[in-house]
C-alpha cells in the first residue's frame, strides 16, 4: 500500500530542508539524462551536486522527494515527462522553485550577475542593478554532463 499523503508530504518537507542545507542560491546542479521512453514523452535525469568533501553526489532521490516525482525503476533518475524543452533545464527550475519559493536576493548583486544569475529581471525590470527575484527559479544554476 502506497504511503499517505501527510507521511509524502513530511518526506516532501525533509528533503527540502536537507537540499537546503547543501544548495544555496548560485550552486551549480549538474544533470545527466540516463533514459528517454520509447514514446519519447518522458525521461529518467540524474540529479548531481558536489558534496561536502568536493565530491559528486547522486541527489536524484532526495530531489524527486523534494517534488513529488518518481524514481525510475531502473536508472535511478527522476522521471520527467514532456518534450520540446531541456528538461533537465526544467529540473533544476524546478527544484530551485521547491528550495527557494520566496523572493531571493541575486547572488551577482556585486554587478557579476551575468556569470552568475541566469534570470531577465535584470534585463526585463530596466533596473540592471536588481538585487531581487520574485521567481525562485533561477536560484540554482544548471549545468549539464
Amino acid at each position: 500500500m502506497g504511503s499517505s499523503k501527510a507521511a509524502r508530504q513530511q518526506e516532501q518537507t525533509a528533503a527540502i530542508e536537507r537540499l537546503r542545507q547543501h544548495l544555496a542560491p548560485g550552486a551549480p546542479v549538474w544533470t545527466q539524462v540516463v533514459h528517454v521512453a520509447r514514446s519519447g514523452m518522458s525521461r529518467a535525469i540524474v540529479a548531481i551536486i558536489k558534496g561536502t568533501d568536493g565530491d559528486p553526489w547522486d541527489v536524484s532521490y532526495l530531489v524527486a522527494k523534494a517534488l513529488d516525482r518518481p524514481i525510475h525503476q531502473t536508472r535511478g533518475g527522476v522521471v520527467m515527462g514532456g518534450v520540446g524543452m531541456d528538461m533537465g533545464f526544467a529540473l533544476v527550475y524546478d527544484l530551485s522553485r521547491a528550495l527557494y519559493p520566496d523572493p531571493w536576493e541575486c547572488i551577482g548583486a556585486d554587478g557579476s550577475y551575468r556569470e552568475c544569475c541566469s534570470s531577465n529581471d535584470h534585463v526585463n525590470a530596466g533596473d540592471r542593478a536588481n538585487t531581487w527575484h520574485k521567481d525562485g527559479g533561477y536560484a540554482l544554476r544548471h549545468r549539464t554532463l
